[in-house]
Protein backbone atom coordinates (compact mmCIF):
# COMPACT_ATOMS: atom_id res chain seq x y z
CA UNK A 1 0.00 0.00 0.00
CA UNK A 2 2.86 2.41 0.84
CA UNK A 3 4.44 1.70 -2.52
CA UNK A 4 1.24 2.34 -4.47
CA UNK A 5 0.37 5.49 -2.53
CA UNK A 6 3.86 6.93 -2.91
CA UNK A 7 3.89 6.15 -6.64
CA UNK A 8 0.55 7.86 -7.27
CA UNK A 9 1.46 10.84 -5.10
CA UNK A 10 4.85 11.25 -6.79
CA UNK A 11 3.25 11.03 -10.22
CA UNK A 12 0.69 13.73 -9.45
CA UNK A 13 3.34 15.92 -7.85
CA UNK A 14 5.52 15.36 -10.91
CA UNK A 15 2.75 16.61 -13.18
CA UNK A 16 2.58 19.84 -11.16
CA UNK A 17 6.34 20.32 -11.21
CA UNK A 18 6.38 19.48 -14.90
CA UNK A 19 3.89 22.29 -15.48
CA UNK A 20 6.13 24.64 -13.49
CA UNK A 21 9.10 23.46 -15.53
CA UNK A 22 7.29 24.51 -18.70
CA UNK A 23 7.01 28.02 -17.27
CA UNK A 24 10.74 28.05 -16.50
CA UNK A 25 11.95 26.86 -19.91
CA UNK A 26 9.56 29.27 -21.66
CA UNK A 27 10.61 32.36 -19.70
CA UNK A 28 14.28 31.87 -18.80
CA UNK A 29 15.61 32.16 -22.38
CA UNK A 30 13.69 35.45 -22.77
CA UNK A 31 15.03 36.79 -19.47
CA UNK A 32 11.53 36.90 -17.95
CA UNK A 33 10.52 36.31 -14.35
CA UNK A 34 9.00 32.92 -13.53
CA UNK A 35 6.86 34.53 -10.83
CA UNK A 36 5.18 37.47 -12.59
CA UNK A 37 3.02 37.77 -14.57
CA UNK A 38 0.75 34.79 -13.96
CA UNK A 39 0.44 32.03 -16.54
CA UNK A 40 -0.73 33.42 -19.86
CA UNK A 41 -0.80 32.71 -23.58
CA UNK A 42 2.61 33.44 -25.11
CA UNK A 43 0.92 34.72 -28.26
CA UNK A 44 -1.90 37.01 -27.14
CA UNK A 45 -1.21 37.45 -23.42
CA UNK A 46 -4.57 35.95 -22.38
CA UNK A 47 -4.39 35.12 -18.61
CA UNK A 48 -5.12 31.44 -18.04
CA UNK A 49 -7.97 30.41 -15.77
CA UNK A 50 -7.29 27.73 -13.17
CA UNK A 51 -8.92 25.04 -15.28
CA UNK A 52 -6.62 25.95 -18.18
CA UNK A 53 -3.61 25.15 -15.99
CA UNK A 54 -4.40 21.55 -15.07
CA UNK A 55 -1.47 19.42 -16.33
CA UNK A 56 -2.27 17.22 -19.37
CA UNK A 57 -6.03 17.58 -18.92
CA UNK A 58 -6.21 21.25 -19.92
CA UNK A 59 -4.02 20.71 -22.97
CA UNK A 60 -6.27 17.87 -24.13
CA UNK A 61 -9.47 19.79 -23.38
CA UNK A 62 -8.24 22.82 -25.33
CA UNK A 63 -6.88 20.57 -28.11
CA UNK A 64 -3.49 22.17 -27.74
CA UNK A 65 -4.66 25.69 -28.62
CA UNK A 66 -5.26 28.96 -26.78
CA UNK A 67 -8.94 29.42 -25.89
CA UNK A 68 -8.88 33.09 -26.94
CA UNK A 69 -6.64 33.44 -30.02
CA UNK A 70 -6.41 29.81 -31.13
CA UNK A 71 -2.60 29.82 -31.24
CA UNK A 72 -0.94 26.41 -31.12
CA UNK A 73 0.43 25.72 -27.65
CA UNK A 74 2.88 23.02 -28.70
CA UNK A 75 3.62 19.41 -27.89
CA UNK A 76 6.49 20.32 -25.59
CA UNK A 77 4.12 21.29 -22.78
CA UNK A 78 2.36 17.96 -22.60
CA UNK A 79 5.56 15.96 -23.20
CA UNK A 80 7.40 17.67 -20.34
CA UNK A 81 4.49 17.25 -17.92
CA UNK A 82 4.06 13.59 -18.83
CA UNK A 83 7.80 12.93 -18.65
CA UNK A 84 8.31 14.45 -15.21
CA UNK A 85 5.13 12.87 -13.84
CA UNK A 86 5.92 9.43 -15.24
CA UNK A 87 9.59 9.46 -14.23
CA UNK A 88 8.83 10.67 -10.73
CA UNK A 89 6.22 7.94 -10.32
CA UNK A 90 8.68 5.29 -11.50
CA UNK A 91 11.39 6.60 -9.17
CA UNK A 92 9.00 6.39 -6.23
CA UNK A 93 8.04 2.85 -7.26
CA UNK A 94 11.71 1.90 -7.26
CA UNK A 95 12.38 3.44 -3.86
CA UNK A 96 10.05 1.24 -1.80
CA UNK A 97 10.08 -2.55 -1.50
CA UNK A 98 7.13 -4.40 -3.00
CA UNK A 99 6.18 -5.92 0.35
CA UNK A 100 7.73 -3.86 3.16
CA UNK A 101 8.07 -5.60 6.48
CA UNK A 102 5.74 -4.33 9.21
CA UNK A 103 8.82 -4.25 11.44
CA UNK A 104 10.72 -1.94 9.08
CA UNK A 105 12.32 0.82 11.20
CA UNK A 106 10.91 4.28 10.62
CA UNK A 107 14.42 5.59 9.98
CA UNK A 108 14.85 3.17 7.08
CA UNK A 109 11.51 4.19 5.61
CA UNK A 110 12.51 7.86 5.80
CA UNK A 111 15.78 6.99 4.14
CA UNK A 112 13.89 5.53 1.17
CA UNK A 113 11.77 8.69 1.02
CA UNK A 114 14.85 10.95 1.04
CA UNK A 115 16.56 8.78 -1.60
CA UNK A 116 13.52 9.00 -3.87
CA UNK A 117 13.30 12.79 -3.44
CA UNK A 118 16.97 13.17 -4.40
CA UNK A 119 16.38 11.08 -7.51
CA UNK A 120 13.37 13.20 -8.43
CA UNK A 121 15.36 16.42 -8.08
CA UNK A 122 17.99 15.04 -10.46
CA UNK A 123 15.31 14.01 -12.96
CA UNK A 124 13.74 17.49 -12.85
CA UNK A 125 17.14 19.11 -13.48
CA UNK A 126 17.95 16.80 -16.38
CA UNK A 127 14.55 17.22 -18.06
CA UNK A 128 14.93 20.99 -17.72
CA UNK A 129 18.40 20.99 -19.28
CA UNK A 130 17.32 18.58 -22.02
CA UNK A 131 14.49 20.87 -23.13
CA UNK A 132 16.59 24.05 -22.96
CA UNK A 133 19.36 22.49 -25.03
CA UNK A 134 16.92 21.00 -27.54
CA UNK A 135 15.14 24.32 -28.09
CA UNK A 136 17.93 26.86 -27.60
CA UNK A 137 21.25 24.94 -27.55
CA UNK A 138 21.64 26.41 -24.07
CA UNK A 139 22.77 24.78 -20.83
CA UNK A 140 22.58 27.72 -18.38
CA UNK A 141 25.13 28.13 -15.60
CA UNK A 142 22.29 29.01 -13.22
CA UNK A 143 21.35 25.32 -13.32
CA UNK A 144 24.59 23.43 -13.99
CA UNK A 145 26.80 25.02 -11.31
CA UNK A 146 24.22 24.76 -8.46
CA UNK A 147 23.43 21.25 -9.71
CA UNK A 148 27.08 20.23 -9.40
CA UNK A 149 27.31 21.71 -5.89
CA UNK A 150 24.07 20.05 -4.77
CA UNK A 151 25.17 16.67 -6.10
CA UNK A 152 28.47 16.87 -4.20
CA UNK A 153 26.78 17.97 -0.96
CA UNK A 154 24.26 15.13 -1.14
CA UNK A 155 27.09 12.79 -2.02
CA UNK A 156 28.88 13.67 1.20
CA UNK A 157 25.79 12.79 3.20
CA UNK A 158 24.69 9.40 1.96
CA UNK A 159 27.47 7.06 3.01
CA UNK A 160 27.60 8.37 6.62
CA UNK A 161 23.82 8.20 6.78
CA UNK A 162 23.85 4.61 5.53
CA UNK A 163 26.53 3.66 8.03
CA UNK A 164 24.64 5.17 10.96
CA UNK A 165 21.39 3.67 9.74
CA UNK A 166 23.01 0.25 9.61
CA UNK A 167 24.31 0.67 13.15
CA UNK A 168 21.00 1.94 14.58
CA UNK A 169 18.74 -0.63 12.91
CA UNK A 170 21.02 -3.62 13.21
CA UNK A 171 20.58 -4.27 9.49
CA UNK A 172 23.66 -4.83 7.34
CA UNK A 173 22.41 -2.72 4.41
CA UNK A 174 25.28 -4.30 2.48
CA UNK A 175 23.64 -3.87 -0.91
CA UNK A 176 22.97 -0.16 -0.42
CA UNK A 177 26.49 0.51 0.84
CA UNK A 178 27.98 -1.51 -2.01
CA UNK A 179 25.84 0.32 -4.57
CA UNK A 180 26.98 3.65 -3.16
CA UNK A 181 30.19 3.08 -5.09
CA UNK A 182 28.16 3.72 -8.22
CA UNK A 183 25.29 5.78 -6.83
CA UNK A 184 24.87 9.50 -6.28
CA UNK A 185 26.77 9.45 -3.00
CA UNK A 186 30.52 8.66 -2.75
CA UNK A 187 33.33 10.15 -0.65
CA UNK A 188 34.28 13.74 -1.30
CA UNK A 189 37.55 13.14 -3.13
CA UNK A 190 35.98 10.61 -5.47
CA UNK A 191 33.08 12.95 -6.21
CA UNK A 192 35.25 15.96 -6.95
CA UNK A 193 37.80 14.05 -9.00
CA UNK A 194 35.00 12.25 -10.83
CA UNK A 195 33.34 15.55 -11.73
CA UNK A 196 36.65 16.97 -12.95
CA UNK A 197 37.42 13.82 -14.95
CA UNK A 198 33.96 13.74 -16.53
CA UNK A 199 34.23 17.39 -17.57
CA UNK A 200 37.78 16.78 -18.77
CA UNK A 201 36.59 13.99 -21.04
CA UNK A 202 34.31 16.38 -22.92
CA UNK A 203 36.97 19.11 -22.96
CA UNK A 204 39.47 16.64 -24.45
CA UNK A 205 37.03 15.68 -27.21
CA UNK A 206 36.30 19.38 -27.77
CA UNK A 207 40.02 20.15 -28.12
CA UNK A 208 40.67 17.23 -30.51
CA UNK A 209 37.71 18.29 -32.65
CA UNK A 210 39.07 21.83 -32.83
CA UNK A 211 42.50 20.53 -33.87
CA UNK A 212 40.95 18.51 -36.69
CA UNK A 213 38.22 20.86 -37.91
CA UNK A 214 39.45 24.22 -36.63
CA UNK A 215 36.03 25.05 -35.23
CA UNK A 216 34.11 24.28 -32.07
CA UNK A 217 32.00 21.14 -32.07
CA UNK A 218 31.06 20.79 -28.40
CA UNK A 219 30.10 23.62 -26.08
CA UNK A 220 31.47 24.25 -22.61
CA UNK A 221 27.98 23.68 -21.23
CA UNK A 222 28.27 19.99 -22.13
CA UNK A 223 31.43 19.74 -20.00
CA UNK A 224 29.60 21.28 -17.03
CA UNK A 225 26.71 18.90 -17.62
CA UNK A 226 29.08 15.92 -17.47
CA UNK A 227 30.48 17.27 -14.19
CA UNK A 228 26.91 17.51 -12.87
CA UNK A 229 26.21 13.91 -13.88
CA UNK A 230 29.38 12.72 -12.17
CA UNK A 231 28.53 14.65 -9.01
CA UNK A 232 25.15 12.91 -8.79
CA UNK A 233 25.83 9.52 -10.36
CA UNK A 234 29.52 8.97 -9.72
CA UNK A 235 32.11 8.76 -12.47
CA UNK A 236 30.95 5.31 -13.59
CA UNK A 237 27.34 6.48 -13.82
CA UNK A 238 28.41 9.57 -15.77
CA UNK A 239 30.37 7.40 -18.21
CA UNK A 240 27.30 5.25 -18.71
CA UNK A 241 25.22 8.37 -19.37
CA UNK A 242 27.88 9.62 -21.81
CA UNK A 243 27.88 6.31 -23.67
CA UNK A 244 24.09 6.22 -23.96
CA UNK A 245 23.94 9.88 -24.96
CA UNK A 246 26.62 9.65 -27.65
CA UNK A 247 25.10 6.53 -29.19
CA UNK A 248 21.66 8.14 -29.23
CA UNK A 249 23.11 11.34 -30.70
CA UNK A 250 24.97 9.38 -33.36
CA UNK A 251 21.78 7.59 -34.41
CA UNK A 252 19.91 10.89 -34.70
CA UNK A 253 22.82 12.41 -36.67
CA UNK A 254 22.80 9.52 -39.13
CA UNK A 255 19.05 9.93 -39.65
CA UNK A 256 19.46 13.67 -40.25
CA UNK A 257 22.25 13.06 -42.78
CA UNK A 258 20.21 10.43 -44.60
CA UNK A 259 17.22 12.77 -44.83
CA UNK A 260 19.40 15.60 -46.10
CA UNK A 261 20.84 13.44 -48.87
CA UNK A 262 17.45 12.08 -49.93
CA UNK A 263 16.06 15.60 -50.21
CA UNK A 264 19.21 17.01 -51.77
CA UNK A 265 19.57 19.55 -48.98
CA UNK A 266 23.17 19.81 -47.83
CA UNK A 267 22.26 22.51 -45.31
CA UNK A 268 20.77 19.90 -43.02
CA UNK A 269 24.20 18.36 -42.61
CA UNK A 270 25.26 21.57 -40.85
CA UNK A 271 22.45 21.46 -38.29
CA UNK A 272 23.79 21.59 -34.72
CA UNK A 273 22.45 18.72 -32.67
CA UNK A 274 21.88 19.23 -28.94
CA UNK A 275 24.43 16.88 -27.36
CA UNK A 276 23.29 18.03 -23.93
CA UNK A 277 19.80 16.70 -24.59
CA UNK A 278 21.16 13.24 -25.39
CA UNK A 279 23.44 13.33 -22.34
CA UNK A 280 20.46 14.22 -20.15
CA UNK A 281 18.51 11.26 -21.52
CA UNK A 282 21.51 9.05 -20.80
CA UNK A 283 21.70 10.55 -17.31
CA UNK A 284 18.06 9.73 -16.61
CA UNK A 285 18.57 6.13 -17.75
CA UNK A 286 21.71 5.89 -15.64
CA UNK A 287 19.97 7.31 -12.56
CA UNK A 288 17.13 4.79 -12.81
CA UNK A 289 18.94 1.66 -14.00
CA UNK A 290 22.63 2.54 -13.71
CA UNK A 291 23.51 0.25 -10.81
CA UNK A 292 22.26 -3.01 -12.41
CA UNK A 293 23.66 -2.03 -15.82
CA UNK A 294 27.11 -1.29 -14.40
CA UNK A 295 27.05 -4.38 -12.19
CA UNK A 296 26.06 -6.56 -15.16
CA UNK A 297 28.87 -5.06 -17.27
CA UNK A 298 31.44 -5.68 -14.53
CA UNK A 299 30.34 -9.29 -14.18
CA UNK A 300 30.55 -9.71 -17.95
CA UNK A 301 34.01 -8.12 -18.01
CA UNK A 302 35.13 -10.23 -15.07
CA UNK A 303 35.91 -7.21 -12.90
Amino acid sequence: MVRIFSTVFAGLLGLAFGSFLNVCVSRWPAGESIVKPASHCRNCGHPLAWWENVPLVSWAALRGRCRKCGAWIGWRYVIVEAAVGGLWAFRAWQAFPAAPSPWMPASLLWYHVADAVCGMVLIWILVCLAVLDAEHLWLPDRITWPGIALGIVLGLLRLPVLTRLSASTGLPLAEEIENSRYGIYTPALQLILGAIAAAGLVLLIRWVYWLVRRREGIGLGDAKLMALLAAWLGFAGALLAFGIGTVLGAVVAVVVLMLSREQGNDARALIKLPLGTFLCIGGIVSSLWGNPIIAAYMRWAGL
